[in-house]
C-alpha cells in the first residue's frame, strides 16, 4: 500500500486529505475554492505539493468534482461550478503534477467513503448546492458506460403534485429536475423568496415555531422522500446514506423512513436512511479511495 490524497473540489471550499498506507487519516486541509479554472488549477496543485511536502511522501491523488469526464473527450461535462464543464481537469492536473490523476463525481466518492467495505449495494445522495447520487456494490463503485450512475439528481422529481408541474427550469437545460426541488438553495427559496440561498437556519426557525420554515421543511422531506422512493424501485440498495449540508438536518432520519414507504412498490419496507459516517469529510475519504 502506498501514501493517499484525495480531493474535494467543492463549489465553496476545496479539502485535501492524506491516508497512510494503513489508511490512517493524517492530515486534512481546507480552502475556499476559487471562482476560475485556472485559480482552481493552481490551487489543488498547490494543496498537493504543500501535503506531500509534509506528510514527507508522494502520493496517489484522487480528486472528486461536482460533474464527471466525459468517456469520449476527457472534458468536464454536467458540473454546477459551470466554469470547470468543457475544461480538460484531469489532463491539466496530471501534467501540473506529473503524474496520473483519478477523477470521479463527489457523490461517487462519499459513496466509495461510506460503501468501500460493504458487502452489498449501497446508494450515496448528497444533498448540497446541487444534488448527486453514487452507487457502490461490493466495494466498487459502478460509475456506468457513460460515467453517469447515480445522477439522480437530473431526473424528474417523482409523483409531482399539480402544483409542483412541470417543475422549475434547471441549469441542465431541463425542466422539473429532482436538484430543482432538493439542493440547498432551492429550499431556501421555497421558504423565503427567489433571493434567498442558505437553507442552513430552517430547521431551528422551525424548531421555534416558525411555520414557513416548518411547511418548506415538511415539502422538503416529502419530495426527497418520493425521489429515494423511486431509487429504491430501481435498485432496492442495502442502505442509503445522505451527505452534503442537508444531511445534516436531523428531522429527515426520523421522517424518512415513514414517507419513503408510501411510494415502495413492496409490502415491506426496511432500507435505513443515514447520515454519512464522516459528516462533509466523507467525499474527500472516498477521493482518496479511487486508487
Amino acid at each position: 500500500m502506498t501514501w493517499r490524497i484525495g480531493v474535494d473540489l467543492g463549489g465553496t471550499k476545496t479539502e485535501i486529505a492524506a491516508l497512510a498506507p494503513d489508511g490512517a487519516l493524517r492530515l486534512r486541509r481546507r480552502l475556499p475554492t476559487p471562482a476560475t479554472y485556472g485559480g482552481t488549477v493552481a490551487q489543488i496543485a498547490g494543496m498537493v505539493e504543500a501535503a506531500e511536502a509534509e506528510i514527507g511522501h508522494t502520493a496517489s491523488i484522487g480528486i472528486g468534482i461536482p460533474g464527471s469526464e466525459s468517456p469520449d473527450t476527457g472534458l468536464i461535462r454536467g458540473a454546477n461550478s459551470t466554469f470547470l464543464n468543457g475544461e480538460a481537469l484531469r489532463a491539466d492536473l496530471a501534467a501540473r503534477l506529473r503524474r496520473a490523476v483519478r477523477l470521479s463525481n463527489d457523490a461517487n466518492c462519499l459513496a466509495m467513503s461510506e460503501f468501500h467495505d460493504l458487502r452489498g449495494t449501497g446508494f450515496a445522495v448528497i444533498l448540497g448546492t446541487g444534488v448527486g447520487g453514487g452507487l457502490v456494490v461490493n466495494g466498487k463503485l459502478i460509475e456506468g458506460r457513460n460515467r453517469i450512475a447515480g445522477e439522480w439528481g437530473h431526473n424528474p422529481l417523482p409523483w409531482m403534485t399539480q402544483g409542483e408541474f412541470p417543475g422549475p427550469r434547471c441549469w441542465c437545460g431541463q425542466q422539473g429536475c429532482i436538484e430543482t426541488f432538493l439542493c440547498g438553495p432551492a429550499l431556501a427559496r421555497d421558504a423565503d423568496g427567489p433571493e434567498a440561498r442558505d437553507a442552513a437556519p430552517l430547521p431551528a426557525r422551525a424548531a421555534a415555531g416558525d411555520a414557513v420554515a416548518r411547511a418548506a421543511l415538511d415539502r422538503h422531506a416529502d419530495r426527497l422522500a418520493r425521489a429515494l422512493a423511486a431509487v429504491i424501485n430501481l435498485l432496492d440498495p442495502d442502505v442509503i446514506v445522505l451527505g452534503g449540508g442537508l444531511s445534516n438536518m436531523d428531522h429527515l432520519y426520523e421522517v424518512l423512513p415513514k414517507l419513503i414507504r408510501r411510494h415502495v412498490f413492496s409490502d415491506s419496507f426496511a432500507t435505513p436512511v443515514l447520515k454519512a459516517r464522516h459528516g462533509d469529510s466523507s467525499g474527500v475519504l472516498g477521493a482518496a479511495r479511487l486508487w
